[in-house]
């Protein structure tokens, strides 16, 4: 695979539906990040169960290395907040459950984003979004993000590679001149990259009211129905939670 931000179709393993992608996004959102269900043990276990649900896409998704530090860190990091959290005072629980609530809360979400940005293609997006009967307000920005984070990816390497070879880097003899060299490079650069990526998207036609057709291929499979039937059932146990059948 080309990057962790970058869709490779040739190369992606396990395919998933858009839709499915979103539908595990928003669970981790509510859940993991958000903490609904909390006070309750069954939602905790599935909502632990949701997180790592991330690191494994991505080795279906034929990243293992990656797959594999991920899950490292959030089993140190979640370990970390259930056997040292409650032991620790002052600053140092400051800083563990800042640190936890980062790597443990934060980070499936965004494991997950990268996924879908690695194994999702702009057209399957914009399928699964008209499926969806989602307003083009909505899809037009987020067929853009889907590009706008692999074109900045590229250009900050282009931007290091360059200020490598005059020694401008932490560390180096002008190391004072990262900000003006490196950083104010990057910030013009994604703000014109927005720009023409936008003009793109509405040269394609993605802002006219006729419907466009699609080529690409979408729809429900076996794995599809797997994943959310485990996100829909961490609902189901939340609800069950609040009416009390389960504690």
């Amino acid at each position: 695979m080309a990057g962790l931000f970058t869709a490779d179709v040739e190369n992606r393993g396990l395919v998933l539906d858009p839709r499915t992608k979103i539908a595990v996004m928003l669970t981790l959102v509510v859940f993991a990040l958000g903490g609904t269900g909390s006070d309750t043990a069954a939602v905790r276990a599935g909502t632990v169960a949701v997180s790592i649900l991330p690191m494994l896409l991505l080795a279906a998704a034929r990243q293992p290395g990656r797959a594999a530090v991920f899950t490292a860190v959030y089993a140190v990091m979640k370990a970390a907040e259930l056997l040292l959290v409650p032991k620790t005072t002052g600053a140092a629980l400051s800083i563990l459950g800042m640190c936890c609530m980062i790597f443990v809360r934060l980070m499936p979400g965004l494991v997950m984003g990268a996924y879908m940005l690695s194994s999702t293609t702009v057209s399957e997006f914009i399928a699964a979004m008209h499926r969806m009967h989602v307003p083009q307000q909505i899809t037009i920005p987020m067929s853009v993000m889907f590009r706008f984070f692999p074109t900045v990816l590229e250009e900050f390497s282009d931007i290091n590679t360059a200020m490598k070879m005059r020694d401008i880097r932490i560390g180096g003899r002008n190391a004072e001149k990262i900000i003006e060299y490196r950083l104010v490079p990057l910030m013009v650069c994604s703000v014109n990259i927005g720009s023409e990526l936008s003009a793109a998207a509405l040269t394609r036609g993605l802002g006219t009211k006729v419907r466009r057709t699609n080529i690409c291929s979408i729809g429900f499979h076996v794995q599809d129905i797997a994943v959310l039937t485990l996100t829909a059932g961490l609902y189901f146990m939340w609800i069950l939670g609040m009416i009390g059948v389960i504690k």
